[in-house]
């Protein structure tokens, strides 16, 4: 088995447009040289502008799949993308911790595309409590945090929060991360707001970057700054709703 570079898991959906998901993710794994590994929770059919539908995957083969690639490779990180609900997100959760207490968790919850397809059933959203605190990192935008806000223990007891600005009507592009008791302000970085276009996916590759930068042995911290600028250099690279993947 190869030991250069770090494995890490896309648990995601999967968008035939490559812009967002386990498409997207593996591409960014890829340009950090992270060994990336998927597994799909729901199949889609989209473009970059439009989601017309969903299907979501047995929970029984997903866990499966955990179940033979955590037994198979030595796993630093899982991200998670796309979930059906909470029962959903817990039973991933538990399946991956049943195998390493070590490995670094990151969530990035997606309640609904950017097209307003929903795809997180919110009437689940009171049985996330427990799970956040077996969950490393979850990314939400500054809309869905305020969706999640409640179900977070503020007592430094749950996951870390990094709070993406890009949705902010102010300082747009500033990030937060919430954890260990303490609030770190992550600034965007040069350049002008007009260089940055709208990209489909972008949530996805900011965790996704995340995620293989703590594979990587970063801390949280660098890892979110880090993955900041992956993301940054996306929104950059071209007006087009489908971005480059840049290192």
């Amino acid at each position: 088995m190869q030991t250069e570079r770090p494995f890490v898991i896309s648990i995601a959906g999967f968008d035939p447009s490559g812009g967002a998901g386990i498409l997207a993710d593996i591409k960014t794994f890829e340009q950090l040289t992270v060994m990336g590994l998927g597994i799909c929770t729901a199949m889609t059919i989209q473009t970059e502008s439009q989601c017309l539908s969903i299907e979501w995957r047995p929970i029984d083969e997903i866990l499966s799949s955990i179940n033979v690639l955590m037994k198979k490779y030595p796993v630093r990180a899982v991200k998670i993308g796309v979930v059906k609900d909470a029962v959903f997100l817990e039973k991933i959760v538990e399946t991956i911790r049943s195998h390493s207490a070590e490995a670094k968790i990151i969530w990035d919850p997606v309640l609904k595309s950017t097209s307003e397809f929903s795809f997180f059933d919110l009437e689940t959203l009171f049985l996330l409590e427990n799970v956040l605190k077996k969950i490393d990192l979850i990314t939400p935008n500054y809309n869905e945090y305020g969706v999640l806000y409640d179900l977070l223990d503020h007592s430094g007891n749950s996951c870390s929060v990094l709070i993406k600005g890009g949705h902010r009507n102010d300082k747009t592009g500033t990030d937060i991360l919430i954890g260990s008791g303490k609030e770190i302000v992550l600034e965007p970085g040069t350049g002008k707001p007009a260089d940055h276009y709208p990209k489909h996916g972008s949530g996805c590759v900011l965790s996704s970057a995340i995620t293989g930068w703590i594979a990587k042995g970063e801390s949280l911290e660098t890892a979110c700054s880090k993955g900041k600028v992956y993301i940054e250099n996306f929104l950059k690279s071209n007006p087009s709703l489908l971005g480059f993947h840049l290192v």
